[in-house]
């Protein structure tokens, strides 16, 4: 008895062994460097603007936001991404500018996940909505 119980504790084991998930790796991005921001919460930037991100590998967060430069932190886990922006200069500019520089600065903190899409970061919300899309300089 106990010789059968063994062979079927053994026999069970192993089919559960063999029956293991295949678990899905999400892949680390790597978005060091700076990314000219096209769009901002579903409107193109101005062509020429200066609006840029700027990741650095210690976690640093810098850059333009049409007008004027920001600077901050940003945190990255696998494909979540939070963008901590915590001051900017105030200079005044053209009021055109001065609307983009708002949605940018509006939106970068709504920002939850990132992804690789046709050679763009797209950054996206809690809703999955697209509020950021960059392009590598």
């Amino acid at each position: 008895m106990i010789k059968q119980s063994f062979i079927l504790a053994s026999l069970l084991l192993g089919l559960t062994a063999c029956q293991s998930s295949p678990q899905t790796q999400v892949e680390d991005l790597t978005i060091e460097g700076t990314w000219h921001i096209e769009s901002a919460n579903g409107q193109p930037v101005i062509d020429y603007s200066p609006a840029e991100l700027i990741f650095a590998a210690d976690g640093k967060l810098t850059g333009n936001n049409s007008c004027n430069n920001f600077f901050g932190n940003y945190v990255l886990a696998g494909q979540s991404l939070q963008l901590q922006p915590a001051g900017s200069t105030m200079k005044a500019c053209v009021d055109a500018l001065m609307a983009q520089e708002q949605r940018v600065m509006q939106v970068m903190p709504e920002v939850t996940q990132a992804q690789m899409a046709k050679g763009k970061l797209v950054l996206k919300d809690a809703d999955n909505k697209t509020v950021l899309v960059l392009s590598k300089k």
